[in-house]
């Protein structure tokens, strides 16, 4: 029963809306009555693009590589090796193992195919990041790198036939191409000329993406935005080259654009997904329509689709540590990354930042050079003479999210403000960040197809810097991507910048009755966090998942009303929790993050456990130096 109350509960917050798409796509295509079943088209040949023109400007971007030394990454971390041939679509690259029936149409094939395994390592190669480095490549002064770019599509055509294999499964999936052969041919400045062959190719997209749009709304996340995109940017390059089949699908584009941006992104620019990795996603999506819309000279957007694209911007400018690009591992990370015209590492979010802060604010986001004003360069998008000021601490309501920035520190503390679906159990996790090293950190995704265990650990309250009741999960898992019981705060103590601290605090209750309350102040030297705990019948286990390296205890013990807890790193990092009631456990175990997408590795964690009410204080000091 107690089951059954939750699955209503979720399924209102959801939103009905939601749930009709949703239900109505499924039944349609099963049934064959949607249109997306029908469709049927030839394969685009070749060419797709051009050579460069003698007149257009060379970039000498210090990371384009000639065609020889193209090196391929599975989200942005895992090296592929191809050479000049093109990598097999239809097989995983880590294993070689090829999709069975890959000629089947796509409606065929199950959304988690045991035969297929982890289907996001067949789409990944098939985004076309490729696309972008080989354009990136002729912009450089590498002519033959066109013949690659042109023979790896004429390729990936004839092994991809259109709506067959799993290639073509996903929408998004989809637009995610239309996006970046769209900023290919802005790279190469083709978008007024473009070739037969890309205009099929083209077209065969968003026969595909249109029709099944409305299941990328009711997801009520990137798929939405991505689609949307697409729509706009292929359906206006149809008709400013006098397509008229391309009329309705911009005008569909834009409308969603701005309805996505409106609904999904909060005033204070946190996206529906809450999460740093699909922030940048979403935004870089956002930047790539910008970039197109002022290239071909199209109307602006509406002002509240600019006001959410700014207030996003800023968002992920708060998040990011300006010396290394690094930022939180908050929130879901599937290892996407769109608008690849670096070689910056995957953990660095300043090329997002870069041209989203030129794009919708104006300002040149860091005053040094570097690789990420690369995109900037690479699309034509002047640099803004204004350079903004240094983020400042951040309260975003409309997502649970206080960043807290004081000097060379940074604290970000996440508490339950859900008014889409959570994707992890992080209610009032905390991050704590000294010169752009994480201190205290989050365990990340790992991988969206694995075992129950690790879906469960990197997405369940283990995964994070806050406490566990009971042994049970701050929301129930209902099924893969879907908690129940959604956590809401029912107390905020709202950010305050002071002389010598910045502090922040929130507590909530649980479905069960249990309470946590967490205060947080960040100073100059140190990190002070109180926790107060209620509610539960047996045990309360509060984690920090500290960074790695060698941690010794200094002082353990429990004696008659108090519990106390001292650690220390070979850094002279000093962790002190103290409680005002005794600890049954107080030790270092071993846990997991995932800094990328199928990648975890161990980092050491302090668990304190207590069986009664009462607070906790934890002090963590690395020093003035």
């Amino acid at each position: 029963m107690q089951l059954s109350w939750t699955w209503g509960r979720t399924v209102f917050a959801l939103g009905l809306g939601s749930i009709f798409r949703l239900v109505a796509y499924r039944v349609g295509v099963r049934l064959g009555l949607n249109p997306v079943r029908r469709l049927h088209a030839n394969i685009p040949t070749g060419p797709f693009f051009g050579p460069m023109s003698a007149g257009m400007r060379h970039e000498r971007v210090a990371d384009a590589l000639p065609v020889a030394e193209l090196k391929l990454k599975l989200f942005s971390y895992v090296p592929v090796s191809v050479g000049h041939l093109p990598p097999d679509w239809l097989a995983n690259p880590l294993t070689g193992q090829r999709v069975p029936n890959p000629n089947r149409p796509w409606w065929l094939i199950p959304d988690f195919d045991p035969d297929v395994g982890d289907i996001k390592l067949i789409w990944e190669l098939s985004r076309m990041d490729w696309v972008l480095s080989l354009a990136k490549s002729v912009r450089q002064g590498h002519p033959d790198a066109i013949d690659t770019l042109n023979s790896w599509l004429v390729d990936w055509c004839h092994s991809n036939p259109p709506y067959s294999g799993p290639n073509w499964k996903c929408g998004q999936e989809a637009s995610i191409r239309v996006m970046h052969l769209a900023m290919a041919s802005l790279v190469l400045d083709q978008a007024r000329t473009l070739l037969p062959g890309l205009k099929d190719l083209i077209v065969v997209h968003l026969q595909r993406i249109a029709p099944t749009v409305q299941y990328a709304i009711a997801q009520n996340n990137n798929h939405g935005t991505s689609e949307a995109a697409a729509l706009f940017i292929g359906g206006s390059w149809l008709t400013q080259l006098g397509d008229d089949r391309g009329k309705s699908w911009e005008a569909m584009g834009r409308d969603l654009l701005q309805n996505s941006a409106r609904r999904l992104i909060g005033s204070h620019g946190t996206f529906s997904q809450y999460s740093v990795n699909y922030h940048r996603m979403m935004l870089d999506t956002f930047s790539m329509v910008e970039c197109w819309r002022r290239h071909l000279d199209l109307d602006s957007f509406d002002a509240e689709w600019l006001d959410r694209a700014r207030a996003a911007t800023l968002w992920l400018y708060a998040m990011t540590d300006p010396e290394t690009g690094d930022a939180p591992n908050a929130g879901a990370n599937d290892g996407a990354r769109l608008l690849q015209l670096t070689e910056a590492a995957y953990r660095d979010f300043r090329p997002s930042v870069s041209l989203g802060m030129a794009l919708f604010t104006n300002q040149c986001a860091y005053e040094a050079d570097g690789p990420w004003r690369d995109a900037l360069k690479l699309l034509n998008v002047a640099l803004p003479e204004r350079v903004a000021s240094p983020a400042q601490s951040l309260q975003a309501d409309d997502g649970g999210f206080m960043v807290l920035r004081r000097g060379r520190c940074m604290a970000l503390l996440r508490y339950p403000r859900f008014r889409f679906r959570p994707s992890q159990a992080d209610g009032l996790h905390l991050d704590l960040w000294v010169d752009g090293k994480c201190l205290l950190r989050d365990a990340g995704t790992y991988s969206y197809n694995t075992d129950e265990k690790w879906l469960a650990y990197f997405g369940g309250v283990a995964g994070h810097n806050t406490v566990q009741f009971d042994g049970r999960e701050q929301m129930p898992r209902l099924s893969r991507f879907l908690l129940g019981d959604w956590l809401r705060t029912e107390q905020l103590d709202p950010l305050t910048v002071a002389v010598h601290d910045v502090s922040a605090g929130a507590g909530y209750r649980d479905r069960s009755g249990a309470r946590h309350h967490r205060h947080v102040s960040l100073q100059d030297s140190g990190l002070l966090v109180t926790d107060r705990v209620e509610g539960f019948k047996f045990s309360a286990v509060l984690r920090w998942r500290l960074t790695p390296g060698s941690w010794a205890h200094l002082d353990v013990g429990s004696e008659q009303a108090v519990g106390v807890c001292k650690i220390q790193n070979e850094l002279g990092h000093t962790v002190t929790v103290c409680a005002d009631v005794p600890f049954v456990r107080c030790e270092i175990v071993q846990g997991w993050e995932s800094l990328h997408y199928l990648e975890k590795t161990s980092v050491p964690v302090l668990e304190l456990e207590m069986a009664t009410s009462g607070a906790c204080r934890t002090s963590y000091y690395w020093g003035a130096d």
